[in-house]
């Protein structure tokens, strides 16, 4: 498989990890909602994220939802992912161009600003659960660290990067989610410590031929890292023209009869794959009939 989740467990269970490389997901992503190199960054930092945390959801139909709102000229990100760790996702700004931070990296938290950061997972109950907290840096991974040590009191490291060739295609994409248990050792938590402290970002390991199962053995070394599952991940929408009639026809008569009196026919896009839909006069009255 190409792009791939790995699930593992380390030091007897006190540590839960997710690696994944995820360069054709944010390809995917690229030529859909075709995205400057920066929000290319950005909106994969968040797929890459949303993929890992859709592979801990439990039920068939839970759904996981990551939003941020921010300030800066990209106004923000939406992704959302299913309990197998199919994605999808946009910008709101797509074209935002940006010169490089003083790093020499794409300023993604430029275009990002300041804001908020909205998890919402929906588990088939009656109020899906949301938490929110303040952006922090706006560079995605350590807003995610900060979200997991806040919202859910669960210790943890993320790391996310996106790395583009010099056509601006995809050349590297992925992450990891480190996640230390309530009974975490001392001596455990020094030795993950020391590890994060020296492993090279997220890119650099990727650029450098390493694998999911690689990076994690890095992050986890000396550890006992034990690999539990390996999961396929892929940038997929489900829009489909059916659930577009059921929204227009959700519209109500009056909506559906003002676009049948233009005499014209219209296209509806999916803002998560940017897939376009059109739908005739004649087409417009079946379904004004349905509303009805």
């Amino acid at each position: 498989m190409s792009d791939y989740i790995v699930r593992a467990t380390a030091a007897d269970a006190q540590i839960r990890a997710f690696a994944c490389t995820t360069k054709d997901v944010v390809e995917t992503a690229r030529q859909a909602h075709n995205t400057s190199p920066v929000v290319t960054a950005a909106l994969g930092r968040l797929l890459s994220a949303g993929a890992m945390m859709g592979s801990m959801l439990k039920g068939d139909d839970d759904l996981l939802t990551l939003q941020i709102k921010g300030d800066g000229p990209m106004q923000g990100l939406m992704v959302t992912a299913d309990s197998k760790s199919n994605v999808k996702g946009y910008a709101y700004v797509p074209d935002v161009i940006l010169p490089a931070n003083a790093i020499g990296k794409l300023d993604v938290a430029g275009a990002v600003g300041n804001g908020t950061l909205r998890v919402i997972r929906d588990m088939g109950l009656k109020d899906p659960y949301v938490g929110q907290t303040l952006l922090q840096t706006s560079e995605i991974a350590e807003d995610l660290t900060y979200y997991f040590a806040t919202s859910e009191q669960v210790p943890s490291s993320v790391g996310l990067g996106v790395l583009m060739e010099r056509n601006n295609t995809v050349k590297q994409a992925g992450g990891f989610i480190i996640q230390l248990m309530p009974f975490a050792e001392e001596a455990v938590i020094n030795r993950l410590e020391q590890n994060l402290s020296g492993i090279m970002s997220v890119t650099a390991m990727l650029d450098a031929g390493n694998t999911p199962e690689q990076m994690l053995n890095q992050l986890l070394d000396g550890l006992k890292c034990e690999i539990l599952e390996t999961r396929p991940t892929a940038f997929l929408c489900n829009c489909g023209r059916p659930k577009i009639e059921k929204v227009l026809i959700g519209l109500g008569e009056k909506e559906i009869k003002e676009m049948i009196d233009e005499g014209k026919e219209i296209e509806i896009n999916c803002q998560f794959c940017g897939k376009h839909y059109q739908f005739s006069v004649g087409e417009l009255k079946e379904l004004y009939r349905k509303s009805r």
